[in-house]
């Protein structure tokens, strides 16, 4: 499918050049004050994970602002809330640590960048005050903080992000329960019962 394809750094930085002072030296290796309040109003990461095969997953996270607790200058802790019980992130982890994590505040151009290792956490000290409608996570990923930096807002300002106007119509997309019945050819249900099943999981089973 692809014919060219750019295989060595040195082609890589020939055709797109070299990042300015300011954008090499801008990563620092801890949480500091701004990176900390930047988290405690961000109500949605992406969490990156891969396993010991390199296979990628890249996954959502969500909740009110500051839901992610800052432990110390080095460590973060962020709530694994109920979801379908898939667990890829999760089972990434047991094969490979590493893990990039991508900050988003509504009305924002600017994301922050967090690269560390994890690990799958029980402490219950730790979990509690992450409780969310009276209900405590079971788990909880702890990360140690190894690279910290702010990404520049470019993505964000081209594709309006935060722009209703410039929001594209939804009426004529499927809906989930149709691309859903689609994908996992689930015979046993149609698309009309599994959209009924999301509605009531959003309802009744976001924590």
């Amino acid at each position: 499918m692809f014919k060219n394809v750019i295989q060595t750094r040195e082609a890589l930085q020939d055709l797109m050049g070299k990042p300015s002072d300011l954008a090499v030296n801008k990563v620092i290796d801890c949480l500091d004050e701004h990176c900390k309040a930047f988290i405690a109003k961000s109500p949605f990461l992406v969490l990156a994970t891969s396993n010991k095969a390199g296979n990628a997953d890249a996954s959502p996270r969500g909740d009110q602002p500051g839901f992610v607790s800052v432990l110390d200058q080095k460590h973060l802790l962020i709530p694994e809330r109920r979801g379908n019980k898939r667990l890829d992130s999760l089972y990434n982890l047991l094969e490979n640590p590493q893990v990039g994590i991508l900050f988003l505040i509504p009305g924002s151009r600017e994301t922050l960048r967090i690269n560390g290792k994890a690990s799958i956490v029980t402490d219950q000290e730790l979990l509690y005050p992450l409780k969310a409608s009276n209900s405590i996570p079971s788990v909880g990923i702890g990360v140690k903080v190894e690279e910290c930096f702010l990404h520049c807002g470019k993505a964000i300002i081209r594709s309006n992000l935060w722009e209703p106007s410039s929001w594209l119509a939804l009426d004529d997309m499927p809906k989930a329960g149709e691309i859903l019945a689609a994908h996992a050819k689930a015979a046993e249900k149609t698309k009309e019962e599994i959209e009924v099943s999301l509605e009531e999981s959003y309802i009744k089973r976001l924590y």
